[in-house]
């Protein structure tokens, strides 16, 4: 990752500062993305402006000006050229199509007539320009080209392990705002990083739409998935098993915990959840019984309804122990998920309603899509040591998933 140094005159902050005009904070930016451009060309060619040296990959042949628009207005980008390489940017790219899909979004709001004439100043606030119905169009029409590759792009490789959940967006239809599910599913791969690998709007989590949006997936080309990460939805579970007979289910820990310590009373809340994080972090299966065994025998008096949610999930919740040990802290919860469920709905806040199902679709692949490129340059959940041990425990995986699967249709 390109190493940046960002210097600012304090005199000229401050001017800035001071200006009635409100462009401090523009200016700033363009600094910034300026920064960011030349430090990605000085990796990209392995030396700096004017500077010698064996490890130089290309030269320099220029720049070319480009325009942005911002929430806080027009920035100007100085944008290297290379001599015989494209010069590559992944920060211009995102940033360009967040912005994009923001403010598509909220021109089709003013478009619609779905908001206020308010909305509109803001827009022109903002942006600094109006934005025709045409302009919205294609800009809309360019993005949607995008986010619908990204979203049915073939799944290559192997995908160890795969986490699903849903989150809820209020979105405009018939006239009426109804609650829309969107459905991401996570996926880890065989190199220990993360990728968005699919994600869609349903009218609720019925286990149709979850069998729906897991077979697109298989059909996508998912496979050699050796365990499935999500909390105890029915509709999801029963999809899970029956698309990916051979694959277990772990039930999310924090979810099964959050779900046992609430059927305590308050005043032994904290102590339960001490005692479920200390079998959660048992290095053997047979540890963790003996410790829930111990557990639903000292809280089965006071605190009977917890006790018995704990006995009937406690296997589900363990699935993650036929794993490598050091697979298991990133795989036993949807942690990852839900962190990302949080930024979404953080980003859906922005527009509140959204006018239609293909505007939620739009911006929130937009945000999906950037993520995806984020996470390509963060630390590995595992390393390959751990993926050899995995194939000599597939057998006792795929035995524990038929028996899941057994166990629920005799239910």
């Amino acid at each position: 990752m390109a190493q940046i140094n960002i210097t600012l005159e304090q005199d000229e902050i401050l001017r800035l500062l001071a200006d009635s005009s409100g462009d401090a904070f523009r200016v700033m930016l363009q600094e910034s993305l300026n920064a960011v451009l030349r430090a990605e060309s000085a990796e990209q060619l392995r030396a700096q402006p004017y500077e010698r040296t064996d490890e130089r990959t290309d030269s320099r042949n220029g720049t070319r000006r480009r325009p942005l628009t911002t929430r806080i207005g027009t920035v100007e980008l100085t944008v290297p050229r290379h001599r015989n390489a494209p010069f590559r940017t992944l920060v211009f790219e995102n940033y360009r199509r967040s912005e994009a899909a923001l403010v598509t979004t909220m021109a089709e709001m003013v478009v619609n007539g779905v908001s206020t004439a308010k909305v509109g100043r803001v827009m022109e606030e903002i942006c600094g320009r109006s934005f025709s119905k045409q302009a919205v169009s294609e800009a809309c029409a360019e993005l949607d080209a995008a986010v619908g590759e990204f979203r049915e792009r073939a799944l290559g490789g192997d995908y160890l392990f795969v986490m699903a959940d849903a989150t809820y967006l209020k979105v405009r239809e018939d006239h009426r705002v109804s609650a829309k599910a969107l459905m991401i599913a996570l996926g880890l791969t065989a190199a220990g990083t993360k990728e968005v690998i699919g994600f869609g709007l349903a009218d609720s989590e019925t286990e149709e739409s979850w069998r729906g949006f897991l077979e697109a997936l298989r059909r996508r080309g998912l496979s050699g998935v050796r365990m499935f990460t999500s909390d105890a939805h029915e509709g999801l579970v029963a999809a899970l098993q029956d698309v990916f007979p051979d694959t277990p289910w772990q039930r999310c820990q924090a979810h099964f915990a959050r779900n046992v310590v609430d059927g305590a009373p308050k005043r032994l809340r904290e102590g339960l959840r001490s005692e479920l994080t200390e079998m959660f972090n048992c290095r053997t299966l047979e540890e963790a019984r003996a410790m829930r065994d111990g557990i639903v025998a000292d809280y089965a008096a006071e605190a009977p309804k917890a006790a018995e949610r704990l006995d009937a999930g406690f296997e589900d919740a363990m699935t993650v122990m036929a794993l490598p040990e050091e697979m298991r802290r990133c795989t036993r919860t949807s942690n990852y998920l839900e962190r990302l469920n949080k930024e979404v709905k953080r980003r859906s806040k922005v527009i509140g309603v959204f006018p239609n199902s293909a505007s939620a679709v739009r911006l929130m692949g937009s945000f999906l899509m950037e993520e995806n490129d984020r996470w390509a340059y963060m630390h590995k959940a595992y390393y390959s040591p751990a993926c050899r041990k995995l194939e000599s425990r597939v057998p006792a995986l795929v035995a524990i998933a038929r028996e899941q699967r057994r166990l629920r249709l005799a239910a």
